[in-house]
Protein backbone atom coordinates (compact mmCIF):
# COMPACT_ATOMS: atom_id res chain seq x y z
CA UNK A 1 0.00 0.00 0.00
CA UNK A 2 0.96 3.58 -0.91
CA UNK A 3 1.01 6.87 1.91
CA UNK A 4 2.07 10.20 1.15
CA UNK A 5 3.73 10.14 4.76
CA UNK A 6 4.80 7.15 6.75
CA UNK A 7 5.29 7.55 10.29
CA UNK A 8 7.46 5.03 12.64
CA UNK A 9 6.59 5.12 16.30
CA UNK A 10 2.77 6.59 17.56
CA UNK A 11 5.46 8.15 20.73
CA UNK A 12 4.83 12.21 21.89
CA UNK A 13 6.33 13.02 18.43
CA UNK A 14 4.58 10.64 16.28
CA UNK A 15 1.36 11.57 17.74
CA UNK A 16 1.71 15.26 16.52
CA UNK A 17 2.74 14.46 13.18
CA UNK A 18 -0.12 12.06 12.41
CA UNK A 19 -2.50 15.02 13.32
CA UNK A 20 -0.42 18.14 12.05
CA UNK A 21 0.25 16.29 8.44
CA UNK A 22 -3.31 14.69 7.78
CA UNK A 23 -5.15 17.92 9.36
CA UNK A 24 -5.29 19.78 6.03
CA UNK A 25 -6.57 16.46 4.30
CA UNK A 26 -4.31 16.76 1.46
CA UNK A 27 -2.17 14.04 2.65
CA UNK A 28 -2.23 10.30 3.46
CA UNK A 29 -0.50 9.75 6.78
CA UNK A 30 0.34 5.89 8.02
CA UNK A 31 1.65 5.16 11.51
CA UNK A 32 3.40 2.25 12.30
CA UNK A 33 3.38 1.45 16.16
CA UNK A 34 5.08 -1.38 17.14
CA UNK A 35 3.05 -1.74 20.40
CA UNK A 36 -0.61 -1.30 21.19
CA UNK A 37 -3.47 0.76 21.54
CA UNK A 38 -2.84 1.18 25.17
CA UNK A 39 -6.33 0.92 26.81
CA UNK A 40 -4.80 -0.18 30.02
CA UNK A 41 -6.70 2.24 32.58
CA UNK A 42 -3.68 3.08 34.68
CA UNK A 43 -2.42 4.98 31.90
CA UNK A 44 -4.85 7.57 32.25
CA UNK A 45 -4.51 8.08 36.07
CA UNK A 46 -1.57 10.56 36.74
CA UNK A 47 -0.51 8.38 39.57
CA UNK A 48 -0.53 4.98 37.48
CA UNK A 49 3.10 5.42 36.39
CA UNK A 50 3.97 2.97 38.79
CA UNK A 51 1.34 0.97 37.15
CA UNK A 52 3.40 0.61 33.67
CA UNK A 53 7.23 0.65 35.53
CA UNK A 54 7.80 -2.94 34.31
CA UNK A 55 5.15 -3.88 32.64
CA UNK A 56 6.00 -5.12 29.23
CA UNK A 57 3.11 -4.63 27.51
CA UNK A 58 3.69 -0.88 27.64
CA UNK A 59 7.69 -0.59 28.41
CA UNK A 60 10.29 -1.49 26.25
CA UNK A 61 12.16 -2.20 29.76
CA UNK A 62 15.67 -1.56 28.09
CA UNK A 63 18.90 -1.40 30.28
CA UNK A 64 22.32 -0.27 29.73
CA UNK A 65 25.50 -1.87 29.53
CA UNK A 66 27.09 -2.23 32.79
CA UNK A 67 28.39 0.94 33.41
CA UNK A 68 31.87 1.72 34.68
CA UNK A 69 31.33 4.63 36.18
CA UNK A 70 28.55 3.63 38.58
CA UNK A 71 29.51 0.42 40.26
CA UNK A 72 29.40 -1.66 37.22
CA UNK A 73 25.63 -1.76 37.32
CA UNK A 74 23.26 -2.16 33.96
CA UNK A 75 20.83 0.54 34.80
CA UNK A 76 17.17 0.33 33.57
CA UNK A 77 16.30 2.89 30.79
CA UNK A 78 12.22 2.18 30.25
CA UNK A 79 11.28 3.26 26.64
CA UNK A 80 6.79 3.69 26.26
CA UNK A 81 5.39 1.10 24.36
CA UNK A 82 2.49 1.60 22.02
CA UNK A 83 0.30 4.77 21.20
CA UNK A 84 1.90 7.84 23.64
CA UNK A 85 5.11 6.02 23.53
CA UNK A 86 6.99 7.24 26.67
CA UNK A 87 4.18 10.21 27.41
CA UNK A 88 1.96 7.84 28.02
CA UNK A 89 3.89 5.69 31.09
CA UNK A 90 5.81 9.41 32.54
CA UNK A 91 5.46 11.22 35.22
CA UNK A 92 4.23 14.25 33.24
CA UNK A 93 6.00 16.67 34.71
CA UNK A 94 5.74 19.82 31.98
CA UNK A 95 9.30 21.55 31.62
CA UNK A 96 10.67 23.42 28.80
CA UNK A 97 14.26 24.31 29.82
CA UNK A 98 16.46 27.20 29.77
CA UNK A 99 16.47 30.02 26.59
CA UNK A 100 20.12 29.00 26.12
CA UNK A 101 19.29 25.23 25.91
CA UNK A 102 18.03 25.97 22.57
CA UNK A 103 20.23 29.21 21.75
CA UNK A 104 22.97 26.30 21.80
CA UNK A 105 21.33 24.55 19.47
CA UNK A 106 20.57 27.31 17.05
CA UNK A 107 24.68 28.42 18.03
CA UNK A 108 25.90 24.45 16.93
CA UNK A 109 24.77 25.57 13.43
CA UNK A 110 21.02 24.76 13.27
CA UNK A 111 19.06 27.88 12.02
CA UNK A 112 15.59 28.44 13.28
CA UNK A 113 16.32 26.52 16.37
CA UNK A 114 16.76 29.90 18.93
CA UNK A 115 14.34 30.14 22.06
CA UNK A 116 12.67 32.97 20.16
CA UNK A 117 12.59 30.39 17.05
CA UNK A 118 10.73 27.72 19.33
CA UNK A 119 8.66 29.26 22.16
CA UNK A 120 5.97 30.22 19.14
CA UNK A 121 5.92 26.24 19.20
CA UNK A 122 5.90 25.41 23.06
CA UNK A 123 2.89 27.98 23.35
CA UNK A 124 1.16 25.87 20.03
CA UNK A 125 1.35 23.22 22.63
CA UNK A 126 -0.45 24.00 25.70
CA UNK A 127 -3.81 24.80 26.64
CA UNK A 128 -2.63 26.97 30.26
CA UNK A 129 -4.56 27.98 32.55
CA UNK A 130 -2.55 31.66 32.54
CA UNK A 131 -4.19 31.96 29.47
CA UNK A 132 -2.53 34.11 26.58
CA UNK A 133 0.37 35.63 27.77
CA UNK A 134 4.02 36.41 26.40
CA UNK A 135 4.74 32.68 27.41
CA UNK A 136 1.59 30.70 27.10
CA UNK A 137 -1.27 30.03 25.36
CA UNK A 138 -4.90 28.85 26.04
CA UNK A 139 -5.52 27.74 22.73
CA UNK A 140 -3.11 24.66 22.52
CA UNK A 141 -4.18 21.14 22.35
CA UNK A 142 -2.35 19.50 25.78
CA UNK A 143 -3.64 20.36 29.32
CA UNK A 144 -1.36 22.07 31.41
CA UNK A 145 -2.15 21.72 35.32
CA UNK A 146 -0.62 23.92 37.95
CA UNK A 147 -0.06 21.16 40.84
CA UNK A 148 0.47 23.78 43.27
CA UNK A 149 -3.55 23.91 43.61
CA UNK A 150 -3.27 20.08 44.48
CA UNK A 151 -0.01 19.62 45.81
CA UNK A 152 0.25 17.57 49.47
CA UNK A 153 0.83 20.21 52.51
CA UNK A 154 4.09 18.81 52.59
CA UNK A 155 5.49 20.47 50.15
CA UNK A 156 5.19 23.98 51.63
CA UNK A 157 8.29 22.51 54.22
CA UNK A 158 9.83 22.07 51.46
CA UNK A 159 9.42 25.72 49.97
CA UNK A 160 9.77 27.31 53.05
CA UNK A 161 13.07 25.57 54.08
CA UNK A 162 14.41 26.37 50.08
CA UNK A 163 13.14 30.28 51.52
CA UNK A 164 15.68 29.72 54.62
CA UNK A 165 18.38 29.09 51.61
CA UNK A 166 17.92 32.05 49.65
CA UNK A 167 16.33 30.47 47.16
CA UNK A 168 13.66 32.42 45.27
CA UNK A 169 10.58 30.88 44.11
CA UNK A 170 9.23 30.36 41.29
CA UNK A 171 5.60 29.82 40.59
CA UNK A 172 5.95 29.46 37.19
CA UNK A 173 8.94 27.17 35.74
CA UNK A 174 7.68 28.21 31.64
CA UNK A 175 7.49 31.50 32.17
CA UNK A 176 10.38 34.39 32.02
CA UNK A 177 13.22 32.59 33.91
CA UNK A 178 13.62 28.96 34.84
CA UNK A 179 15.62 29.07 38.00
CA UNK A 180 14.10 29.38 41.62
CA UNK A 181 12.11 26.60 43.67
CA UNK A 182 7.92 26.18 43.35
CA UNK A 183 5.86 23.25 42.47
CA UNK A 184 5.78 21.92 39.17
CA UNK A 185 3.50 21.86 35.80
CA UNK A 186 2.50 18.61 34.68
CA UNK A 187 0.19 17.82 31.13
CA UNK A 188 -2.99 16.80 32.73
CA UNK A 189 -6.40 17.82 32.26
CA UNK A 190 -9.22 17.77 34.49
CA UNK A 191 -7.63 14.72 36.58
CA UNK A 192 -6.53 12.86 33.44
CA UNK A 193 -2.83 11.95 31.69
CA UNK A 194 -2.98 14.17 28.53
CA UNK A 195 -0.41 12.52 26.74
CA UNK A 196 -0.33 13.78 22.82
CA UNK A 197 -2.26 10.14 21.70
CA UNK A 198 -4.97 11.72 23.52
CA UNK A 199 -4.43 15.24 22.59
CA UNK A 200 -3.53 14.44 19.14
CA UNK A 201 -3.80 11.19 17.67
CA UNK A 202 -7.14 9.92 18.80
CA UNK A 203 -9.17 12.66 17.76
CA UNK A 204 -6.83 12.28 13.89
CA UNK A 205 -7.45 8.52 13.46
CA UNK A 206 -11.41 9.72 12.93
CA UNK A 207 -10.05 11.20 9.43
CA UNK A 208 -10.33 9.05 6.52
CA UNK A 209 -6.67 10.06 5.68
CA UNK A 210 -5.12 8.57 8.63
CA UNK A 211 -4.27 5.08 9.34
CA UNK A 212 -2.35 3.42 11.98
CA UNK A 213 -1.04 0.15 12.03
CA UNK A 214 -0.49 -1.47 15.61
CA UNK A 215 1.70 -4.74 16.98
CA UNK A 216 3.87 -3.60 13.45
CA UNK A 217 7.70 -3.95 13.74
CA UNK A 218 10.17 -1.79 11.46
CA UNK A 219 12.72 -3.94 10.08
CA UNK A 220 14.35 -1.38 7.69
CA UNK A 221 13.93 1.46 5.21
CA UNK A 222 14.40 0.86 1.70
CA UNK A 223 15.87 2.90 -0.61
CA UNK A 224 16.22 3.21 -4.17
CA UNK A 225 18.73 3.58 -6.51
CA UNK A 226 18.95 7.54 -5.62
CA UNK A 227 19.16 6.81 -2.23
CA UNK A 228 15.64 7.94 -1.47
CA UNK A 229 13.93 6.13 1.63
CA UNK A 230 10.71 4.88 -0.71
CA UNK A 231 9.71 2.13 1.42
CA UNK A 232 9.72 0.41 4.78
CA UNK A 233 9.41 -3.04 5.80
CA UNK A 234 7.94 -4.29 8.71
CA UNK A 235 6.76 -7.67 10.66
CA UNK A 236 2.79 -7.78 11.73
CA UNK A 237 2.96 -11.42 13.83
CA UNK A 238 4.71 -13.88 11.23
CA UNK A 239 3.52 -11.55 7.93
CA UNK A 240 6.14 -9.40 6.42
CA UNK A 241 4.74 -6.38 4.88
CA UNK A 242 6.35 -3.31 2.44
CA UNK A 243 4.73 0.29 2.39
CA UNK A 244 5.38 2.93 0.27
CA UNK A 245 6.07 6.55 0.71
CA UNK A 246 5.15 8.99 -1.78
CA UNK A 247 7.00 11.80 -0.05
CA UNK A 248 8.60 10.94 3.08
CA UNK A 249 9.30 8.42 5.88
CA UNK A 250 9.49 10.01 9.64
CA UNK A 251 11.38 8.38 12.11
CA UNK A 252 9.77 9.22 15.64
CA UNK A 253 10.93 6.14 17.20
CA UNK A 254 13.12 7.82 20.02
CA UNK A 255 16.59 8.00 21.01
CA UNK A 256 17.29 4.41 21.55
CA UNK A 257 15.08 2.96 18.04
CA UNK A 258 15.59 5.64 15.31
CA UNK A 259 19.49 5.03 15.85
CA UNK A 260 18.33 1.65 15.45
CA UNK A 261 16.00 1.89 12.52
CA UNK A 262 18.40 3.83 10.22
CA UNK A 263 21.49 1.63 10.96
CA UNK A 264 19.86 -1.71 10.45
CA UNK A 265 19.04 0.02 6.89
CA UNK A 266 22.64 0.98 6.32
CA UNK A 267 22.66 4.28 7.31
CA UNK A 268 25.61 4.61 9.75
CA UNK A 269 29.14 3.81 10.84
CA UNK A 270 30.42 2.44 7.68
CA UNK A 271 32.62 -0.28 10.13
CA UNK A 272 29.66 -1.07 12.42
CA UNK A 273 27.60 -1.50 9.65
CA UNK A 274 30.44 -3.92 7.76
CA UNK A 275 30.38 -6.05 11.06
CA UNK A 276 26.86 -6.96 11.23
CA UNK A 277 26.89 -7.85 6.89
CA UNK A 278 24.21 -4.83 6.33
CA UNK A 279 24.60 -2.86 3.20
CA UNK A 280 25.89 0.48 3.12
CA UNK A 281 23.62 3.14 1.98
CA UNK A 282 25.57 6.03 3.29
CA UNK A 283 28.24 6.32 5.57
CA UNK A 284 27.03 8.23 8.78
CA UNK A 285 29.14 8.24 11.41
CA UNK A 286 27.23 9.76 14.17
CA UNK A 287 23.88 7.76 14.42
CA UNK A 288 23.95 6.26 17.56
CA UNK A 289 26.38 8.95 18.63
CA UNK A 290 25.68 11.53 21.17
CA UNK A 291 23.90 9.88 23.91
CA UNK A 292 22.70 12.25 26.51
CA UNK A 293 20.90 11.54 29.51
CA UNK A 294 19.86 12.98 32.73
CA UNK A 295 21.16 10.87 36.48
CA UNK A 296 19.62 11.32 39.40
CA UNK A 297 19.95 9.77 43.29
CA UNK A 298 17.03 9.85 46.13
CA UNK A 299 17.69 11.03 49.66
CA UNK A 300 14.99 9.46 51.86
CA UNK A 301 13.69 10.54 55.10
CA UNK A 302 10.97 9.41 57.92
CA UNK A 303 8.67 12.43 58.42
CA UNK A 304 7.10 13.45 62.29
CA UNK A 305 3.74 14.38 60.29
CA UNK A 306 1.46 12.64 57.74
CA UNK A 307 2.68 12.38 54.37
CA UNK A 308 1.35 10.52 50.70
CA UNK A 309 2.74 7.93 52.44
CA UNK A 310 -0.23 7.79 54.73
CA UNK A 311 -2.70 8.52 52.09
CA UNK A 312 -1.57 6.00 49.65
CA UNK A 313 0.16 3.37 51.91
CA UNK A 314 -3.04 1.29 53.23
CA UNK A 315 -6.35 0.40 52.05
CA UNK A 316 -8.44 2.82 54.04
CA UNK A 317 -6.02 5.66 52.63
CA UNK A 318 -6.59 4.27 49.00
CA UNK A 319 -10.53 4.08 49.22
CA UNK A 320 -10.40 7.77 50.11
CA UNK A 321 -8.38 9.09 47.74
CA UNK A 322 -10.34 6.68 45.29
CA UNK A 323 -13.52 8.15 46.56
CA UNK A 324 -12.26 11.65 45.84
CA UNK A 325 -11.22 11.13 42.69
CA UNK A 326 -14.52 9.68 41.22
CA UNK A 327 -16.45 12.50 42.81
CA UNK A 328 -14.11 15.25 41.22
CA UNK A 329 -11.28 14.26 39.89
CA UNK A 330 -9.04 15.74 42.21
CA UNK A 331 -6.89 15.03 45.27
CA UNK A 332 -3.58 12.55 45.36
CA UNK A 333 -4.82 10.34 42.31
CA UNK A 334 -5.01 13.25 40.32
CA UNK A 335 -1.81 14.50 39.79
CA UNK A 336 1.88 13.36 40.32
CA UNK A 337 3.97 12.29 43.02
CA UNK A 338 7.05 14.21 41.43
CA UNK A 339 5.43 17.58 42.86
CA UNK A 340 7.80 19.76 44.46
CA UNK A 341 10.88 20.67 42.66
CA UNK A 342 13.35 23.62 41.46
CA UNK A 343 16.40 24.42 39.51
CA UNK A 344 19.37 25.96 41.28
CA UNK A 345 22.90 26.88 40.99
CA UNK A 346 25.63 24.23 42.23
CA UNK A 347 27.98 27.25 42.95
CA UNK A 348 28.40 31.00 43.10
CA UNK A 349 30.33 30.98 39.67
CA UNK A 350 27.12 29.58 38.13
CA UNK A 351 25.95 31.98 35.23
CA UNK A 352 22.60 29.52 35.31
CA UNK A 353 20.98 26.68 37.02
CA UNK A 354 23.21 23.59 36.84
CA UNK A 355 21.25 21.41 39.23
CA UNK A 356 17.59 20.02 38.96
CA UNK A 357 15.79 19.47 42.61
CA UNK A 358 12.47 16.82 43.09
CA UNK A 359 10.61 17.12 46.14
CA UNK A 360 8.21 14.08 46.51
CA UNK A 361 5.88 14.51 49.49
CA UNK A 362 5.99 10.59 49.40
CA UNK A 363 8.83 7.84 49.37
CA UNK A 364 9.01 4.73 47.70
CA UNK A 365 11.81 2.35 46.38
CA UNK A 366 11.91 1.07 42.87
CA UNK A 367 12.46 -2.74 43.11
CA UNK A 368 15.26 -4.49 41.34
CA UNK A 369 12.64 -7.21 40.72
CA UNK A 370 10.25 -6.63 37.63
CA UNK A 371 8.15 -8.80 39.77
CA UNK A 372 7.28 -6.77 42.61
CA UNK A 373 5.12 -4.12 42.77
CA UNK A 374 5.94 -0.13 43.93
CA UNK A 375 4.57 1.00 46.97
CA UNK A 376 5.24 3.66 49.31
CA UNK A 377 7.32 2.68 52.40
CA UNK A 378 5.45 1.92 55.68
CA UNK A 379 5.81 5.21 57.36
CA UNK A 380 5.20 8.91 56.78
CA UNK A 381 8.18 9.06 54.55
CA UNK A 382 9.35 11.87 51.80
CA UNK A 383 12.16 12.49 49.05
CA UNK A 384 14.62 14.74 47.61
CA UNK A 385 16.23 13.94 44.77
CA UNK A 386 18.32 16.03 41.85
CA UNK A 387 20.04 15.59 38.87
CA UNK A 388 22.34 17.55 36.95
CA UNK A 389 20.76 20.13 34.21
CA UNK A 390 22.84 19.94 31.39
CA UNK A 391 25.65 16.38 31.73
CA UNK A 392 28.19 16.56 29.56
CA UNK A 393 28.88 12.79 29.36
CA UNK A 394 28.22 11.28 26.52
CA UNK A 395 27.14 7.61 25.39
CA UNK A 396 26.01 5.33 22.16
CA UNK A 397 23.30 3.33 21.01
CA UNK A 398 24.54 0.73 18.38
CA UNK A 399 22.93 -2.06 16.96
CA UNK A 400 23.89 -5.69 18.80
CA UNK A 401 23.27 -7.54 15.49
CA UNK A 402 21.33 -7.39 11.96
CA UNK A 403 18.67 -8.77 13.34
CA UNK A 404 15.84 -6.27 14.07
CA UNK A 405 14.17 -8.20 17.38
CA UNK A 406 17.82 -7.74 19.04
CA UNK A 407 17.72 -5.21 21.54
CA UNK A 408 20.26 -2.56 20.93
CA UNK A 409 23.52 -1.56 22.89
CA UNK A 410 22.91 1.21 25.18
CA UNK A 411 26.07 2.42 26.73
CA UNK A 412 25.14 6.25 28.23
CA UNK A 413 28.94 6.22 29.90
CA UNK A 414 27.42 8.16 32.81
CA UNK A 415 30.18 10.49 34.80
CA UNK A 416 32.90 10.51 32.33
CA UNK A 417 33.39 14.25 32.96
CA UNK A 418 35.18 16.26 35.47
CA UNK A 419 31.76 18.59 35.35
CA UNK A 420 29.39 15.93 35.80
CA UNK A 421 31.63 14.61 38.71
CA UNK A 422 31.63 17.65 40.58
CA UNK A 423 27.99 18.93 39.88
CA UNK A 424 26.99 15.65 41.74
CA UNK A 425 29.02 17.02 44.72
CA UNK A 426 27.34 20.61 43.90
CA UNK A 427 23.81 18.45 44.06
CA UNK A 428 24.12 16.30 47.42
CA UNK A 429 25.55 19.39 49.02
CA UNK A 430 22.13 21.33 48.35
CA UNK A 431 20.16 18.54 49.42
CA UNK A 432 22.29 18.08 52.66
CA UNK A 433 22.20 22.07 53.06
CA UNK A 434 18.13 21.96 52.78
CA UNK A 435 17.64 18.95 55.32
CA UNK A 436 19.52 21.36 57.71
CA UNK A 437 17.06 23.95 57.31
CA UNK A 438 14.83 24.62 60.62
CA UNK A 439 12.09 24.42 58.46
CA UNK A 440 12.57 20.49 57.33
CA UNK A 441 14.68 19.43 60.37
CA UNK A 442 11.38 20.31 62.17
CA UNK A 443 9.22 17.84 60.45
CA UNK A 444 12.52 15.06 59.88
CA UNK A 445 12.84 12.25 62.41
CA UNK A 446 15.86 11.10 60.48
CA UNK A 447 17.61 10.18 57.11
CA UNK A 448 16.80 6.82 55.92
CA UNK A 449 18.80 6.56 53.14
CA UNK A 450 21.63 7.17 52.91
CA UNK A 451 22.14 7.97 56.62
CA UNK A 452 25.51 9.24 58.47
CA UNK A 453 27.57 6.87 57.10
CA UNK A 454 27.57 9.38 53.47
CA UNK A 455 29.25 12.81 55.04
CA UNK A 456 31.81 13.98 53.13
CA UNK A 457 32.63 14.07 49.31
CA UNK A 458 34.01 11.08 48.60
CA UNK A 459 30.89 9.19 50.28
CA UNK A 460 28.45 11.27 48.40
CA UNK A 461 30.02 10.21 45.02
CA UNK A 462 30.19 6.84 46.14
CA UNK A 463 26.58 6.57 46.85
CA UNK A 464 25.62 8.22 43.52
CA UNK A 465 27.52 5.61 42.02
CA UNK A 466 25.80 3.01 43.68
CA UNK A 467 22.62 4.06 44.00
CA UNK A 468 22.53 6.83 41.15
CA UNK A 469 19.85 6.19 38.24
CA UNK A 470 18.73 7.28 34.88
CA UNK A 471 15.89 9.40 34.83
CA UNK A 472 14.33 8.26 31.72
CA UNK A 473 15.38 11.37 29.26
CA UNK A 474 17.81 9.51 26.43
CA UNK A 475 18.16 11.95 23.56
CA UNK A 476 20.87 13.19 21.17
CA UNK A 477 21.95 9.92 18.89
CA UNK A 478 20.59 11.24 15.72
CA UNK A 479 21.94 14.99 16.59
CA UNK A 480 21.13 17.63 14.58
CA UNK A 481 23.79 19.57 12.68
CA UNK A 482 25.35 20.92 9.67
CA UNK A 483 27.61 18.37 8.74
CA UNK A 484 27.10 14.90 8.00
CA UNK A 485 30.66 14.14 9.83
CA UNK A 486 29.31 15.19 12.84
CA UNK A 487 24.91 15.21 12.67
CA UNK A 488 22.38 12.80 11.51
CA UNK A 489 19.94 15.46 10.81
CA UNK A 490 20.25 19.16 9.06
CA UNK A 491 18.13 22.15 10.77
CA UNK A 492 15.02 20.76 8.84
CA UNK A 493 15.46 17.34 10.67
CA UNK A 494 16.54 15.71 7.00
CA UNK A 495 18.91 13.08 7.32
CA UNK A 496 22.34 13.96 6.08
CA UNK A 497 23.33 11.36 2.78
CA UNK A 498 20.00 10.12 1.69
CA UNK A 499 16.41 11.69 0.63
CA UNK A 500 13.32 11.34 1.66
CA UNK A 501 13.74 10.45 5.28
CA UNK A 502 14.11 12.35 8.57
CA UNK A 503 13.93 11.75 12.34
CA UNK A 504 11.57 13.43 14.88
CA UNK A 505 11.61 13.47 18.08
CA UNK A 506 14.24 13.18 21.22
CA UNK A 507 17.05 11.46 18.93
CA UNK A 508 17.56 14.78 16.89
CA UNK A 509 18.20 17.28 20.32
CA UNK A 510 21.99 18.39 19.87
CA UNK A 511 22.21 19.14 23.69
CA UNK A 512 19.84 17.84 26.59
CA UNK A 513 17.58 20.07 27.87
CA UNK A 514 17.79 21.44 31.62
CA UNK A 515 14.55 19.59 32.56
CA UNK A 516 12.10 16.58 31.77
CA UNK A 517 12.33 16.34 27.75
CA UNK A 518 8.59 15.78 26.73
CA UNK A 519 7.86 19.30 26.51
CA UNK A 520 10.72 20.17 24.21
CA UNK A 521 10.18 16.83 22.21
CA UNK A 522 6.58 17.55 21.75
CA UNK A 523 7.91 21.28 20.06
CA UNK A 524 10.19 19.34 18.12
CA UNK A 525 7.26 17.61 16.34
CA UNK A 526 5.27 20.89 16.16
CA UNK A 527 7.53 22.86 14.44
CA UNK A 528 9.22 19.20 12.45
CA UNK A 529 5.14 18.88 11.18
CA UNK A 530 5.71 22.72 10.24
CA UNK A 531 9.14 21.93 8.38
CA UNK A 532 7.62 19.21 6.48
CA UNK A 533 4.53 20.90 5.50
CA UNK A 534 6.46 24.25 4.16
CA UNK A 535 8.61 21.34 2.36
CA UNK A 536 5.76 20.33 0.42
Amino acid sequence: MEYDFIIVGAGSAGCILADRLSESGKYTVLILEAGGENRFPWIKLPIGFAKTYYHPKYNYMYYSEEEPNMDGRKLYAPRGKGQGGSGAINAMIYVRGQAKDFDDWAAAGNDGWGFEDVLPYFKKLESHPLGDTDYHSSKGKIGITQMKNGAHPFCQHYLAGAKELGLQENNDFNGETLEGVGIYEANIRKGFRDSSNTAYLKPALKRKNVHILRHAHAQKIVFNEHKRACAIEVVVGEERKTFVANKEIILSAGAVDSPKLLQLSGVGDKDTLAKHKIPLVTHSPAVGQNLQDHLCVSYYYRANQKTLNDDLGHVFGQAKAAWTYLLNRTGPLSISVNQGGGFVKGSANQESPNIQLYFNPMSYQIPADPNAQMAPDPYSGFLVAFNSCRPTSKGTVTIASGNAADKPLIKPNYLSTEKDIAEVIQGSKIIRELMQTQALTAVTEEEIKPGSAVNDEASMLDYFRQQGGSIYHLCGTCTMGPSQDTAVVDSRLRVHGVTGLRVIDASVFPNITSGNINAPVMMVAEKGADLVLQDY
